[in-house]
C-alpha cells in the first residue's frame, strides 16, 4: 500500500509517497480502506515539528473516511463493508488505516462520501466546543475567530442551530467575508479592531471560540460580556495569550480549554454523542460543510501549501481511492 511519510520536519516538500506493508488489526480495531481524508492545520503543525510529542518518520492526518475491510474479534458495533469515518491510530494520508472501534462511526446511508469525509474533525470539534464546553444558550451572542475556515464555517451554522441571537465571524482579510456570511454569520469583522467594534455594536459577546491565541485571546477578553465564556482550542497565532485573574472573578467570566486530540486519547467515548449528532444534522440537511478544494494523495504537499497561505476557506480534502 501507499502512504505519505514525513522523514524530516519542514515545509510541504518534506512529504513523500512511500510503499509500505498493510497494517494489522488488534482485537478492538478495524481496518479501513481509505477513500478520502481531510486536511487540518494540526497536520501542518506536526509536519513542521511544532506539535507536542511524536517523532519522525510519521504519516500526517487526523481523520479518514472509507470502507471497513477487516475487524478484530472484539469489535461488535462495526461491520465489514460498512462506510465509516474514523480517527485512526496513525496518520490518515494512506490507502489503509487502522482505527479503534471507540473512534469509528458509521455513516448514514443517505450521506455522501465527500461530506462525510469533511465531517470528523471540524464537525465533531465544533459541536463539542459549543454544546459541551461553552454550553451556548438560546439568545446569546457568539464570536468565532478564523471564521472562514472549516471549524469557523461549521461553528457558525451550529451556533445558529443552537439558538444564538447573533453570530459574529472574525477574519484576516475582507475577501473571506462572503464565505462567512454564506455560512450564516450576522456580521463579519477584521482582526485590526474587532474588540472595539463588538463593544460599540453589541456591548460585548457571551461566547468566543478562539483557535488563534496570543494577542487575539487578550483582545477577546476586552469584548467578553459578564458571565461570558472564552473557549481556547488552538494557537494558530504561534504564541500563548496572557489572561489575568482580575479579568475573571468580579465579571463571572470563564476561560475554558479544549483539545480534541487529548480527548481522543483519554476520553474517546465522550466524543460519540457529538459524532452522532453531527452526522444526523448532515444527513437531514440541517448542517452543510463548505469544501473548497480537493487533491489527490500525491498532491498532499500542495494542499498543505494552500492551507498555510491563509488564503484557503472551508475544508480541504485528499482523494485517496
Amino acid at each position: 500500500m501507499k502512504k505519505i511519510e514525513v522523514q524530516e520536519f519542514g515545509g510541504p516538500e518534506v512529504m513523500h509517497i512511500v510503499d509500505c506493508d498493510m497494517p494489522e488489526v488488534e482485537g478492538d480495531e478495524v481496518l479501513i480502506k481509505v477513500m478520502k481524508a481531510s486536511v487540518n492545520y494540526a497536520d501542518v503543525k506536526k509536519r513542521m515539528g511544532n506539535s507536542v510529542g511524536g517523532g519522525i518518520p510519521f504519516t500526517p492526518g487526523i481523520d479518514a473516511m472509507g470502507i471497513v475491510v477487516d475487524k478484530g474479534h472484539k469489535v461488535t458495533s462495526i461491520e465489514k463493508g460498512q462506510r465509516v469515518i474514523a480517527f485512526p491510530v496513525e496518520g490518515s494520508y494512506a490507502e489503509y488505516v487502522v482505527a479503534k472501534e471507540s473512534l469509528t462511526y458509521g455513516i448514514p446511508d443517505g450521506l455522501d462520501n465527500r461530506t462525510a469525509a469533511a465531517c470528523p474533525t471540524v464537525g465533531i470539534l465544533s459541536y463539542i466546543l459549543l454544546a459541551d464546553i461553552a454550553r451556548v444558550r438560546a439568545g446569546e451572542r457568539v464570536l468565532i475567530h478564523a471564521a472562514a475556515g472549516g471549524v469557523g464555517t461549521t461553528s457558525i451554522q451550529l451556533a445558529k442551530w443552537m439558538g444564538a441571537k447573533d453570530v459574529i465571524g472574525v477574519v484576516s482579510h475582507k475577501d473571506k467575508a462572503d464565505v462567512v456570511l454564506e455560512a450564516g454569520a450576522d456580521e463579519v469583522l477584521l482582526y485590526n479592531d474587532f474588540a472595539e467594534q463588538i463593544n460599540a455594536q453589541f456591548g460585548g459577546v457571551d461566547v468566543i471560540l478562539d483557535s488563534v491565541a496570543g494577542d487575539i485571546s487578550e483582545k477577546s477578553m476586552e469584548c467578553l460580556a459578564n458571565y461570558g465564556r472564552l473557549v481556547q482550542f488552538g494557537n494558530a497565532g504561534g504564541r500563548p495569550g496572557n489572561i489575568k485573574t482580575s479579568d475573571l472573578h468580579k465579571s463571572c467570566r470563564s476561560v475554558l480549554g479544549f483539545s480534541l486530540g487529548t480527548t481522543r486519547l483519554n476520553r474517546p467515548e465522550s466524543i460519540r454523542k457529538a459524532a452522532s449528532e453531527v452526522l444526523t444534522l448532515l444527513d437531514t440537511n440541517q448542517l452543510s460543510l463548505h469544501i473548497s478544494e480537493e487533491y489527490p494523495l500525491e498532491k498532499a504537499s500542495d494542499a498543505h501549501a494552500w492551507l498555510e497561505s491563509r488564503k484557503s476557506t472551508g475544508k480541504l480534502l485528499l482523494n485517496i481511492l
